[in-house]
């Protein structure tokens, strides 16, 4: 069953777009960014992977594109298109994952392709973590906390998500009616889920957000989560309330 708390209101900070990527990494790890195009990567590795961190940005970019100029209502559509064994495999788990959560196959777009890079890195580094735009790929060699961004929410950056090594690799990815360009049809600051693919995921981070827009409908959303195949917890928040389902590890970070 979902669990809810509600803390006193308070001031709402003011807040700049991947502001939770302005910090140095305490892990050992090396930090490092990839952009191509729309595409924006923040990456954490054992070592600097930029070469091979673009050159799977190059790829999977272009099996995208291809498949949506011959496809075009895999760019469009607002809900699950039928499966496609002759499709690139990022594009075939994304229809996958959309069929899960029901929705349009590009909700799941961006843990796909942080997937798909991290994937390629962990040939060269088993340690690394692929973060895009809120959507998380994660292996690591020992217990990681990956905090929530909900931008005006009091609870922002406050709050986290706890995963053990042997938990990963795994996606945490968040989806914002309030935050960032992705369409939402929701109004929750955050919506966090944990599966075990990043692009998974991300489509569920969607529906799951779509079915929030006041307080009340947190708690049937995240009953929501729980009829999805695969997900193993979701977070929400929205304003100074937070609920979770399912084995997620919500940590607080500070009051």
């Amino acid at each position: 069953m979902p669990h809810s708390s509600r803390r006193r209101q308070g001031q709402a900070q003011d807040y700049v777009t991947r502001a939770y990527r302005d910090f140095s990494p305490r892990d050992g790890l090396v930090a490092f960014r990839v952009v191509q195009g729309e595409t924006d990567l923040y990456i954490r590795a054992e070592r600097d992977c930029t070469e091979e961190a673009s050159n799977a940005v190059r790829r999977c970019r272009k099996e995208l594109t291809d498949y949506i100029q011959a496809h075009p209502a895999f760019r469009t559509s607002l809900e699950p298109l039928p499966p496609d064994a002759a499709a690139p495999p990022i594009v075939r788990d994304m229809l996958q994952a959309a069929r899960a959560a029901n929705v349009g196959p590009m909700a799941a777009v961006a843990g796909a392709v942080a997937d798909y890079v991290g994937g390629r890195l962990r040939r060269h580094c088993p340690e690394v973590m692929v973060e895009n735009g809120g959507d998380i790929h994660l292996s690591m060699k020992k217990a990681t906390t990956v905090s929530i961004f909900a931008g005006p929410s009091p609870l922002s950056m406050r709050l986290g998500v706890s995963v053990r090594a042997e938990e990963t690799p795994c996606g945490i990815c968040t989806s914002s009616g309030t935050v960032g360009p992705s369409l939402s049809f929701g109004r929750a600051d955050a919506v966090t889920v944990w599966a075990p693919t990043a692009t998974l995921a991300d489509a569920a981070a969607t529906a799951i957000g779509n079915l929030i827009s006041a307080p009340e409908d947190m708690e049937p959303a995240l009953e929501r989560a729980g009829e999805i195949p695969g997900l193993w917890g979701a977070v929400a928040i929205l304003g100074d309330r937070v609920g979770w389902w399912g084995r997620i590890r919500v940590v607080r970070l500070r009051d």
